[in-house]
């Protein structure tokens, strides 16, 4: 039985798309199954939605009382499969054996007899196009603060150097194609149970770009393209960080008979530091002084991630965990302007070993109550 999406939705077979909308947001605040509705009539709703939302699926509805694109609604069977008995069917909805007609072709078929989508619609993919290529590339830390450029060999589809890309052998031409008379399209008859029907189809001989070579290019045999290495260089900049992408446009695979070609993407990855822990552009290491430095004080030496060493005053006091920031040592921002800090965490070592001299002076601090 045929399903009144009208009724579904509650509006009139006039409503406009806005009172259509309206309705849908409505009925599925209230039906929805997170909200504690029935799913069964929640899908009923999204199912009317679906048909009356669309213009050109609403038409077909209000024509015949269902909709052919992709499937009819209302056909639909239990497994999901369509029945077409009505279309050709004898009494008792039999089918006729006698024909013999492909299911993947209804579509263009349906669209053909009823008038649906208008004028004829031939999607032409653009094959001459390159595709575009992801990597992932590793850079250490100090790669990362410095910026870097790398050098990296890929393996993929190069201009063809002996055809200039053009896909036809040196001093032969590039003519239009003779099946389609240069429009990149053919018409195909399909012979199905409800008669023969002409449609538009891709030029298989030239692939719907309307010309071929005369003489195909004896390398790349008509591609314009051959697979090869390419070294590409590639600026890693500085403050980069860890699943950012740089994009390098044209350096993808290169496009077929002089298309354009396709895009790098490289994916980064910063390598973790033995010594460095990365905060944004914050720095963050550890460094162990003795007992008597955290009491008394004390100047020490720090590593930088340039592998230069500064000068670090240990306050008289500090307590083991004691975190001291150092200005403009950390990584470089990504604008290229300003640098991050330096975090130092103070870590007071206690030895494992003592000599007999070092556990009588402990002894004689106990005694002092230190």
């Amino acid at each position: 039985m045929t399903k009144d999406y009208y009724e579904i939705l509650g509006v009139p077979r006039n409503a406009s798309a806005e009172e259509i909308k309206k309705a849908f947001h409505r009925l599925a605040h209230q039906h929805h199954p997170h909200k504690g509705g029935d799913e069964k009539k929640f899908k009923e709703i999204n199912e009317a939605y679906q048909i009356l939302s669309n213009r050109e699926k609403r038409e077909q509805y209000d024509r015949f009382g269902q909709v052919f694109e992709g499937g009819m609604p209302s056909g639909a069977g239990a497994n999901g499969d369509w029945d077409f008995s009505w279309a050709w069917g004898g009494p008792s909805g039999q089918s006729n054996q006698d024909f013999e007609f492909e299911f993947g072709d209804l579509g263009d078929i349906f669209g053909d007899i009823f008038g649906f989508g208008g004028a004829r619609k031939t999607q032409k993919k653009n094959i001459k196009n390159g595709k575009d290529i992801k990597i992932d590339i590793e850079v250490s830390l100090e790669e990362v603060s410095a910026g870097v450029d790398k050098e990296i060999t890929i393996y993929k589809t190069i201009f063809c150097s002996r055809c200039q890309g053009s896909g036809a052998e040196p001093g032969t031409s590039v003519e239009q194609c003779f099946s389609c008379r240069g429009t990149g399209e053919v018409q195909q008859i399909k012979k199905t149970f409800l008669g023969s029907f002409t449609q538009w189809a891709i030029c298989p001989e030239c692939g719907g770009e309307g010309h071929k070579p005369k003489k195909p290019c004896n390398v790349c045999k008509g591609e314009g393209r051959v697979k090869g290495e390419e070294k590409i260089r590639v600026n890693i900049p500085a403050g980069v960080d860890t699943n950012q992408i740089i994009k390098i446009v044209g350096k993808g695979e290169a496009g077929r008979r002089g298309g354009k070609a396709g895009n790098l993407y490289i994916r980064v990855f910063v390598k973790e530091h033995p010594v460095f822990e990365r905060k944004g552009d914050d720095l963050y290491a550890s460094v162990p002084i003795s007992f008597p430095q955290a009491v008394l004080g004390d100047e020490i030496e720090v590593d930088t991630l340039e592998k230069t060493k500064i000068l670090l005053k240990v306050p008289i006091g500090t307590e083991s965990g004691k975190v001291l920031r150092i200005s403009g040592k950390g990584i470089t921002h990504f604008s290229g302007y300003g640098r991050g800090n330096l975090f130092i965490e103070l870590i007071i070592k206690t030895p494992k070993k003592l000599s007999r001299r070092q556990k009588e002076l402990l002894e004689e601090l106990k005694k002092e109550g230190i």
